[in-house]
């Protein structure tokens, strides 16, 4: 594992085997574990019965096989003594006149553990049953080469080191409605070695990679499939070492087909912990029905962690992974605003459009709402509220968007009324304070509720998640609303919902948008510059892209503010140096402490993603909470 993050790297791996020639393949094996062990394995998983092959047929039956495979199996023990790996073989067992498929977990030359097979398919191309026995529930322990072994269904492994718990089954044990997997995940196991031998057919890759995924899913757990490959018998069959590696419905590593190599990846063991402390519905007991094993492996180099992490985590990579989310959370924030309309009668609804990103979104929204709910657009009233900051860029792009959506424009001067208020309590229009700043936005907010009075409708937020988080909204000014459409979209992915509209827009409304993705993110607040904006909120309180990163890790699962930094540190090498990353997560850590007030009264919006801070949904967060655990621990750095 390394250091105090929760990684651990894990491996799966296809030999070249020759069928029932088992000094040959203890070789293969053995080569195979020094050079997993030397990139850093700590857990490695071979496929079935790959100490004979697992094609050996009635051939399994003959003594002089059986005790190769022992024999076999104690040479791959004493060869690898050296290596700092856990690993998982298999071979046929015979014990008290049965004949058992097994997987031998062996580390630093010790046999740690024999684990039989539960499920023997006898269906089809497969007939298991024929020499083998299925194993019963419970725990033994037999004797393989003068030392006492445990043996049974009911074996756990701790690495005590990095309190790593795993388990395994084989094969067919997973596609059966009942897998072993389930019993030992719930009795605390958090990583699952499969040893399987499961022939190829066509379609079988996707089915078994959907399988795995859903699996790991399910138990919320780090799984590990090796597959046996093309040196097995091709009499019926043809194997193609498909292994998988998975993490909580991630699939992280793949083989290719008809290929034998070692696949590995970095599991996060904390993050399974952190999922499971989530979920009520996962039900957990003591091992006590298991017997646990100690494993002696070390931790992983943190400095070698192989794991690559995205550096927008809200926003999928792939092109057309993107374009599906998209197109879904455009639609489910209509379906949000909808429902609202219909269920409040609304006569209108009321939009403060900027020509900034999140305002431009939440007018999108509108129009998709209106169009679905079969309404005219004009029943959209879009109101511009120039005042000091404002520039001729955004007003134009204001104005063009309204224009080429077909809403109702309005445009209400703020500037009169501001100085009003001003004069009203005293403030110095020179002094360019926070006072001066609010008033502006509580004024805005103001003309949109009456104006949502005036016409029988309401008013539709447009503050986004990121915001949220920084408490980057004047309490009771922009802060509030009557539905907000983006109060679950971080900033980062706001930007590819205005972009995947505009791909799909006609010339007048793409190049508008176009203009507004080019946009610096401003609030208009202070008075603009020679016409230009003179407030660029990321210069204020930092990249939007590093907030983004941290409230994803910081909320989803629960990391701390050393491990954030330390993932974000190699997501961003090359762009921030690690001065800037620390400087910008203590500036995220202070102000959403200190911002939380702002978050327990907000008004109603859709969820559309699994990070949201609705004081009525996911986060529960007292408003005077101390942030000084988590600043301590960046202080240490």
């Amino acid at each position: 594992m390394m250091a105090d993050y929760g990684f651990i790297r894990v491996g799966a791996a296809t030999v070249p085997l020759r069928v029932a020639d088992c000094a040959y393949n203890a070789q293969q094996i053995i080569s195979a574990v020094k050079k997993a062990a030397a990139a850093g394995v700590k857990l490695l998983c071979f496929a079935e019965l790959g100490i004979t092959g697992y094609t050996c047929g009635d051939l399994f039956l003959q003594t002089s096989l059986q005790k190769s495979a022992q024999q076999a199996l104690l040479t791959i023990a004493e060869q690898t003594r050296d290596c700092d790996i856990a690993f998982a073989v298999g071979l046929p067992f015979p014990k008290e006149q049965k004949l058992y498929n097994c997987a031998a977990v062996v580390c630093h030359g010790e046999i740690l553990g024999l684990v039989p097979k539960q499920n023997l398919p006898n269906y089809g191309e497969f007939y298991e049953l024929r020499q083998f026995t299925p194993a019963q529930p419970g725990k033994d322990s037999v004797l393989i080469g003068g030392e006492i072994v445990p043996f049974g269904t009911q074996l756990m492994f701790c690495c005590e080191q990095t309190d790593v718990l795993f388990g395994v089954e084989i094969c067919e044990d997973l596609w059966v409605p009942q897998s072993p997997s389930v019993s030992l995940c719930t009795h605390g196991a958090g990583i699952i070695l499969n040893l399987s031998a499961g022939d190829e057919l066509i379609g079988k890759a996707d089915y078994r990679r959907l399988l795995i995924k859903s699996q790991s899913a399910k138990l919320a757990c780090g799984y590990v499939y090796a597959n046996a490959g093309k040196g097995e018998s091709t009499t019926d069959m043809v194997f193609s070492g498909h292994s998988l590696i998975a993490e909580n419905g991630a699939l992280l590593a793949q083989s290719k087909l008809f290929s034998e190599e070692i696949i590995c990846a970095d599991l996060d063991y904390e993050r399974l912990t952190q999922e499971r402390l989530r979920q009520n519905t996962f039900h957990t007991k003591a091992p006590e029905d298991y017997f646990v094993i100690p494993v002696e492996i070390s931790a992983n180099d943190e400095n070698d962690l192989r794991r690559v992490f995205p550096r927008q985590p809200f926003v999928p990579a792939a092109d057309a992974a993107r374009t599906e989310r998209c197109a879904a959370i455009l639609e489910m924030q209509a379906a949000g605003l909808q429902k609202r309309i219909a269920h409040t009668h609304a006569k209108s609804i009321v939009v403060g459009v900027s020509g900034g990103l999140d305002s431009t979104l939440a007018l999108l929204v509108c129009a998709r709402a209106m169009e679905n709910l079969g309404r005219s657009k004009r029943e959209i009233i879009a109101v511009t509220m120039p005042c000091f900051g404002t520039t001729k860029r955004t007003r134009t792009n204001a104005e063009k968007l309204c224009d080429a959506l077909g809403v109702t424009l309005k445009t209400v001067e703020i500037t009169a009324s501001v100085r009003q208020h001003f004069a009203d309590i005293g403030q110095e229009e020179t002094n360019l304070d926070v006072t001066f700043e609010n008033g502006q936005a509580r004024e805005r907010t103001q003309v949109l509720m009456d104006i949502a009075n005036m016409t029988g409708g309401m008013v539709i937020g447009t503050g986004d998640l990121s915001e949220l988080a920084l408490g980057w909204a004047t309490y009771n000014g922009d802060h509030m609303s009557m539905y907000g459409v983006n109060a679950s979209i971080p900033k980062t992915l706001v930007r590819h919902l205005v972009a995947y509209v505009a791909q799909n827009a006609q010339d007048e409304l793409k190049a508008t948008l176009n203009d507004v993705l080019a946009t610096p993110v401003s609030p208009e607040l202070l008075p603009a510059q020679n016409g230009e904006i003179s407030q660029k909120t990321e210069d204020l309180v930092g990249p939007y892209e590093l907030h983004d990163f941290f409230l994803y890790y910081l909320l989803r699962f629960g990391f701390s503010p050393k491990k954030i930094y330390f993932l974000a540190q190699r997501a961003f090498e090359g762009k921030y140096d690690d001065k800037t990353v620390l400087k910008w997560l203590k500036t995220f850590i202070r102000r959403f402490f200190a911002q939380q007030f702002k978050r327990s009264c907000l008004p109603d919006g859709p969820k559309v993603g699994t990070v949201t801070l609705s004081p009525r949904g996911d986060w529960r967060m007292p408003s005077d909470a101390c942030a000084e655990v988590w600043i301590d621990e960046l202080n240490e750095l």
